[in-house]
């Protein structure tokens, strides 16, 4: 099943920038071959369930390996059994609903 994911992932107790987590996670995801669109709060993720929910889980353990003790992880997601949609097709409907 293709899935839509809205990922946020927050390393605690490692102070104020968390960027190299982000970045470990980045890459993760990229290796993992899943479709992505990094945005300022998250990354939008495209794939199949169980690619996606796998590297989600390796993005995890792998902020862990860099020494964060504590990760909260937000995750919004979305599947339809009615047709495929991209992440490219919901922005792009919005968009021409605007003109």
């Amino acid at each position: 099943m293709k899935v839509l994911v809205d990922l946020c992932v927050v390393p605690m107790g490692v102070g104020v920038s968390v960027s190299s987590y982000i970045v470990a996670c980045e890459k993760v995801l990229a290796e993992a071959g899943l479709k992505t669109a990094l945005h300022s709060y998250g990354t939008n993720i495209e794939g199949e369930w169980d690619d996606v929910f796998t590297a989600i889980k390796r993005c995890h353990e792998v902020v862990h390996e860099m020494g964060a003790p504590r990760i909260t992880t937000t995750i919004k997601m979305g599947t339809r059994t009615d047709r495929e949609q991209t992440m490219e097709d919901k922005i792009n409907s919005v968009k021409a609903k605007l003109g």
